[in-house]
């Protein structure tokens, strides 16, 4: 059960005619499209978690392909997504593709009988661009169903560079140094060094699970990270309940939390978006935890002189990844999302197919705030040093790799239970309880 793993992402490739390249995959069928038979006109519909500014980016990364093929494609972000879709596609409402960003709600989905496999020239990008076990991802019982798309590094702590010169201190190189550049900064400024945000409406307490992730990878190692993943080890076992104990040290101490914001229960009101652009960019809190997506925030965000915050070692705000355990090898946790069709007409097929191809991926990447595990991308289009620095940690095969543990779980735990306990935990429930929660959902 690997569900986590080393991989490399390949040098980039040559590249060829995007227009050509979907076109070549199409199939004769009802597109919408005109009567020649051509995609001129045809309309898909993408559906997704993604709002705000990404969503913007996401809507031009398909303006070269209208352009080519004639096809408009028009994407509508939900904020409660996660909690809507199944029940939307259930009751015949599907849109032609869905942006599905949990495995383990990607399987519910298949179980409803309503999602298209996925075609030839897809299951061929995906085997060509990227590691086998993002095929599995996409996966259910031995057929391919749907490709991912971009891809996101996690456990990333945003600082101020501005702030740590000024206060004297240095980014940690193991957990145990964290704490104590918590302590320190707390020492120095008299207020609380974090702030953080769990609120995401239907998702609310997602960014929580990203934190448990983090150490149960850190500290326990892969092998168990994989088994907690697949359902093997409980919630309950002691090696989960001390990573809660460890993320309680900074996230369940009013010391530490909530800056600009209140006290510890405010982390569940305050929008998961919130502290990195108005805490961190404008000075109102030291650290904060999220992935490398967040970074796309800094374009709708000014500074106090009315720029766009710079990513930078030496700008307005920076990134390191959260730091692990004595003896523990370097790893990291990441995660994407799966491009899942309802449709099988011809432009649906075509508008999948481009989004499997480096072409979509780099039209994406340069447009800023994201990253592509697709091998055929290219690197040096990212938006910035901090994204680069990303992708090649995504690439390096050193790097142990563990994809999201709560999205290959069930939905009912991953995006059910386990989202719940964590508001249910920083809302003041002890640990003991809200582990036994969680891990009852996998009874339902």
């Amino acid at each position: 059960m690997a569900l986590s793993q080393r991989y490399r992402l390949l040098a980039p490739l040559a590249l060829v005619g995007a227009a050509a390249m979907v076109l070549s995959g199409c199939a004769e069928g009802d597109t919408g499209g005109s009567d020649d038979g051509s995609l001129e006109g045809a309309t898909v519909q993408i559906s997704g978690g993604i709002t705000g500014t990404e969503a913007d980016a996401l809507q031009k990364s398909f303006e070269k392909f209208t352009e080519d093929t004639g096809v408009e494609v028009v994407y509508t972000g939900d904020k409660g997504f996660e909690g809507n879709i199944v029940t939307k596609v259930a009751g015949g409402s599907a849109p032609d593709i869905a942006i599905v960003p949990q495995p383990g709600l990607f399987r519910s989905l298949v179980e409803t009988g309503e999602v298209a496999e996925g075609s030839d020239e897809v299951a061929a990008n995906v085997d060509k661009y990227w590691a086998p076990a993002w095929k599995d991802y996409g996966s259910v019982d031995g057929t391919f169903y749907a490709a991912p798309m971009l891809a996101n590094l996690k456990g990333y702590i945003y600082y101020s560079p501005a702030s740590f010169k000024e206060w004297g201190v240095e980014i940690p190189t193991t957990w145990e140094e964290l704490l104590e550049l918590t302590a320190t900064i707390q020492e120095k400024t008299g207020e609380p060094p974090w702030c953080a945000g769990f609120s995401s409406e239907a998702a609310s307490g997602w960014p929580g699970t990203d934190w448990i992730e983090d150490l149960v990878l850190r500290q326990s190692g892969e092998e168990v990270y994989n088994d907690w993943a697949a359902g093997d080890v409980e919630f309950t076992d002691p090696k989960i309940e001390s990573a809660f104990d460890e993320v309680a040290k900074i996230l369940l101490d009013p010391k530490y939390v909530n800056a600009g914001f209140g006290d510890v229960k405010s982390i569940n009101s305050t929008a998961f978006g919130d502290p990195i652009a108005a805490a961190v960019a404008e000075g109102k809190c030291a650290l904060t935890h999220q992935a490398s997506f967040l970074t796309a925030n800094f374009l709708a965000v000014e500074t106090a002189d009315g720029e766009t915050p710079e990513v930078a070692e030496d700008g307005d705000v920076y990134a390191f990844l959260m730091p692990g355990f004595e003896g523990q090898p370097f790893s990291v946790s990441g995660g994407g999302e799966f491009v899942t069709t309802f449709s099988d007409d011809a432009a649906t097929r075509a508008v999948a197919e481009y989004m499997s191809t480096p072409e979509w991926a780099d039209e994406r990447v340069k447009l800023g705030g994201a990253i592509s595990a697709n091998s055929g991308a290219d690197p040096s289009l990212a938006s910035s040093k901090f994204l680069t620095d990303a992708m090649t940690i995504v690439q390096d095969p050193e790097t142990v790799f563990g994809y999201d543990a709560s999205d290959l779980m069930p939905a009912t735990v991953g995006s059910g239970s386990f989202w719940r306990g964590m508001v249910d935990w920083i809302d003041g429930k002890p640990t003991t309880q809200v582990l036994s929660d969680i891990q009852a959902g996998y009874e339902n």
